[in-house]
């Protein structure tokens, strides 16, 4: 692994396009090369390449709305003369800072770092908060979980119309933005189930109404993932000890009739499931402490499934 700074991509890629930006704006103002040299302390030969275009940077930069109005207020402030350098300087940090943010420098750290891609990387901003690492943990586990899944043979036959999705809440979830989820659902495509995006919190509605229907009455339960309703993967799990919990598919709020069923049997079964109805396809919700949990149970009854 390549590790990378980010105030590394702000030397090297953010500072020259800053630079050749705010050259050019100051020489659209009346400044000529040497003041401008003077302004941002480079030579008046780097002003000449930066105000004709071949001073480098990065066109990321160049076209975020965010920068064009900084540099542009910047301009101003110096060719108007309301504005020192340490105003400029405290302006450009602002900006950096914003950009560090899921901006355009996060942007190029994830290039130049791939494996900080669907980490939901907030480092630039909030340092080791303990919030980010469980956010990290658990955006993770749901990666590693839906991996698991497509490693398994014979798993897109258990893929509903609707499509699959993995789910994994943070500890005591509030609502839907504390669970992290796979962006548009995993579809089967040739055999084979396709992954289309690393996991977001708050991607998904239909798994997350049934993992926090679960953890209400069970704090344990944090991951969930639902398939199809098969009468053999039902028949597997009472084969490994699992009662499976049915219930009514036509029902106005998913979160309240699941937590009412779990209520109801006095625990949060591994493995609950309907039938379908008009319009409605059959679908089962697999739990687990953490969404690999409810992964590698589907797995295990997978694997009893075909040993039969």
């Amino acid at each position: 692994m390549a590790l990378v700074l980010p105030s590394e991509l702000v030397v090297d890629r953010f500072l020259p396009t800053a630079r050749a930006m705010l050259a050019t704006r100051l020489a659209e103002r009346g400044l000529t090369q040497q003041e401008v040299a003077a302004e941002l302390g480079v030579t008046q030969a780097a002003v000449s390449k930066y105000v004709s275009g071949d001073g480098g940077g990065d066109d990321r930069f160049r076209d975020d709305p965010e920068t064009v109005a900084t540099i542009e207020r910047i301009a101003d402030g110096l060719a108007g003369g309301h504005m020192d350098s340490y105003d400029a300087l405290t302006e450009l940090l602002a900006l950096v800072r914003s950009l560090e943010d899921r901006g355009p420098i996060c942007e190029l750290h994830e290039e130049v770092m791939p494996e900080l891609r669907g980490l939901g990387c907030d480092l630039c901003v909030r340092g080791l908060d303990p919030d980010v690492r469980a956010e990290r943990d658990v955006l993770a586990n749901v990666r590693t979980a839906a991996r698991t899944l497509a490693s398994r043979s014979g798993i897109a036959e258990y893929v509903p119309n609707v499509g699959t999705n993995v789910g994994m809440s943070l500890p005591d979830p509030r609502d839907e933005t504390d669970v992290a989820a796979i962006p548009g659902r995993i579809y089967a495509m040739g055999g084979r189930i396709e992954i289309p995006a690393h996991p977001e919190f708050g991607a998904s509605k239909h798994v997350s109404t049934a993992i926090l229907a679960a953890n209400a009455v069970d704090p344990d339960i944090h991951g969930a993932i639902n398939i199809a309703t098969d009468g053999d993967l039902l028949a597997g799990a009472d084969t490994v000890g699992i009662d499976p919990l049915e219930f009514d598919a036509e029902y106005e709020n998913r979160r309240d009739h699941l937590e009412n069923r779990f209520e109801d049997r006095g625990t949060v079964p591994r493995v609950a499931y309907h039938r379908g109805a008009f319009g409605i396809e059959p679908a089962t919700y697999v739990f687990g402490s953490t969404a690999v949990d409810a992964a590698e149970l589907i797995t295990e009854l997978l694997s009893v499934v075909h040993d039969r």
